[in-house]
């Protein structure tokens, strides 16, 4: 049984499982800042509707 070659193997895994939670981490925090801007520009949205509620609420048609 080598013990340097498992002690290197777990280190390695140690490695990775950080870097992969930071990444997930940078995900996440990319994510919510998606999700914050989504949320900020339905508010706009609605704040437009009720300035100006008649707006788009009806079609004109000719034919």
């Amino acid at each position: 049984m080598d013990v340097a070659g498992v002690s290197m193997a777990l280190s390695n895994i140690s490695t990775k499982s950080a870097i992969g939670t930071a990444v997930l981490s940078k995900a996440m925090e990319t994510n919510e800042t998606l999700g914050a801007g989504m949320v900020q520009m339905l508010d706009s949205a609605a704040m437009e509707r009720s300035v100006n509620p008649n707006v788009g609420a009806n079609i004109d048609m000719s034919i």
